[in-house]
């Protein structure tokens, strides 16, 4: 178990990022066969990206939506380092995919999604009040919110009219 850091705190990232949810939904839970090597795929990914530094992967934070859906929120340091990394036929994400397509294809037993974000710089704001490390604070770590980054629109700073 995590332990809590007291006050008020925000991540302390600074540039631009990319956020990509992904995650699976049980349609049919008596049909283990189909949906567990999907549910199973998604650790050796990870433990690959996390590994290697140069693959622009930041970190990554665990969802449990309901019994049939799970998420993964994931931190990316650019667009381009996703993409490389979801085309390499080498990596693990390559075989995954082509295993899902094959075994699971569109019979509806397993559904999967994901959505890809791109944030500019200045283009995301955090606050964690006594919290463990949580999504871009977990990944970045925290710093905390007083001063210039104690109020939102100054977390914004340079979006939206927070200048």
């Amino acid at each position: 178990m995590s332990t809590v850091t007291p006050g008020r705190m925000t991540a302390a990232h600074q540039g631009s990022l990319v956020v990509f949810v992904i995650g699976m939904r049980i349609n049919h839970f008596h049909k283990v066969g189909k949906w567990w090597p999907v549910f199973q795929s998604m650790g050796p990914m990870l433990a690959e990206v996390s590994r290697d530094p140069a693959s622009g992967f930041l970190g990554y934070e665990f969802l449990l939506r309901s019994l049939r859906t799970v998420v993964l929120l994931q931190y990316w340091r650019d667009f381009d380092s996703l993409e490389a990394y979801a085309r390499a036929r080498e990596k693990q994400h390559w075989p995954a995919w082509t295993a899902f397509n094959k075994a699971i294809g569109n019979d509806g037993t397993v559904g999967i999604f994901h959505e890809t974000y791109v944030v500019p710089e200045h283009g995301s704001e955090t606050i964690y009040g006594n919290m463990v490390p949580f999504g871009l604070g977990k990944v970045s770590g925290v710093v905390p919110a007083t001063g210039s980054r104690n109020e939102a629109r100054s977390r914004m700073k340079g979006i939206a009219g927070g200048e």
